[in-house]
């Protein structure tokens, strides 16, 4: 079931440094919410508010609300809990030193389920939604790093799967892939947003309008503008919207 993200006034600072700057939010379930905006604008920071992984950031301090389906991941005892809930891909594949099989269902033999028909069922079907099973169903026992990159980065997708996320936080995963197998991951987010949310960073504005139904723009760890992706990308309310997303800067 998917759930929705709101941020109430966050703000994030590395020591002297500001990532975030009374950030005001509201992402719907069942939505691939983009966030766009130049290196250095806060983007990655907001999504590790969301799983709480900017926990292991020692410089950082947290001020506001992240609430996920209405409750306030500062407030949660398990963060563990709170990160199967929230799924989350990072730029470059980082792939457990395990067999393909093994790393899509590490995460659910540690959440206890045993039953080995039951683990290749989900294993299967994550690798399916992956865009992967064809690539990897007669090579299951091979260790998952020795696949090609491309094929790396979508293990890692299906890993995040495996969990039964309720949300699913990407962040520039297209970096170290090719445009293929981009745009087959893109067809899967589609259809993977009927089961749950898929908030979205890219630095690839026109990913970010070829999926989004609602896109935030941050620049200088300030919120510029947020709304329905069309009208962000054709007619938005800010200037500065619109240079970034015809190239005048970025």
């Amino acid at each position: 079931m998917a759930a929705s993200v709101q941020f109430q006034g966050v703000s994030v600072t590395y020591g002297p440094q500001t990532a975030l700057r009374d950030i005001h939010l509201d992402i719907a379930a069942n939505q691939i919410f983009a966030i766009i905006g130049p290196a250095n604008s806060g983007k990655t920071t907001l999504l590790k508010c969301i799983n709480r992984t900017i926990d292991f950031v020692p410089s950082a301090r947290v001020r506001g609300q992240v609430l996920v389906g209405g409750e306030d991941v500062n407030r949660m005892r398990n963060p563990y809990a709170l990160r199967r809930r929230v799924g989350m891909v990072f730029p470059l594949p980082v792939g457990l030193p395990l067999t393909v099989f093994d790393n899509v269902a590490y995460a659910p033999r540690r959440a206890g389920m045993r039953d080995r028909d039951e683990l290749e069922t989900l294993v299967e079907k994550c690798l399916r939604q992956a865009m992967l099973w064809d690539e990897v169903k007669d090579r299951l026992n091979t260790l998952g790093t020795k696949l090609s990159g491309g094929q790396q980065q979508r293990l890692t997708l299906a890993r995040a799967l495996s969990h039964r996320p309720e949300i699913l936080c990407l962040d520039e995963f297209s970096i170290a892939i090719d445009p293929v197998t981009t745009m087959k991951i893109e067809d899967v987010l589609l259809e993977l947003k009927r089961e749950l949310t898929i908030v979205l960073v890219t630095n690839l504005v026109q990913q970010a309008h070829r999926l989004a139904d609602h896109t935030a723009f941050l620049n200088k760890a300030q919120l510029v503008e947020v709304g329905e992706t069309e009208k962000m990308f054709e007619h938005p309310n800010n200037p500065l919207t619109y240079a970034y997303v015809t190239g005048g800067f970025g």
